[in-house]
């Protein structure tokens, strides 16, 4: 059974962009509830794919203000996902 859950979105920007290209590493956001072993499930279940290591990394929100009213944006979790050689996930083929 696939729980989709589990990922949430992947993470793109210029330095996970060096990763993928570089390390053959892939950055997702995903549940705070979640630990390695199920991340690694998911993704090779889902991606169809091989992952050789992970790295998880729990991320604090940031404290933001509008005037005078402080508000604070919500922690997340983020999985660094290094795949095994001659592996790979595109997420915008052909754009």
């Amino acid at each position: 059974m696939i729980d989709y859950n589990i990922i949430k979105r992947p993470l793109v920007t210029e330095k996970t962009n060096i990763q993928k290209e570089d390390s053959n590493q892939v950055t997702f956001e995903v549940d705070t509830r979640a630990n390695r072993i199920e991340i690694q499930r998911a993704i090779e279940q889902i991606f169809n794919v091989k992952v050789a290591k992970t790295r998880t990394v729990n991320v604090k929100g940031k404290v933001k203000r509008r005037g005078r009213i402080l508000g604070k944006r919500k922690d997340w979790k983020k999985a660094i996902v290094t795949l095994m050689p001659g592996e790979r996930i595109d997420f915008f083929e052909g754009v």
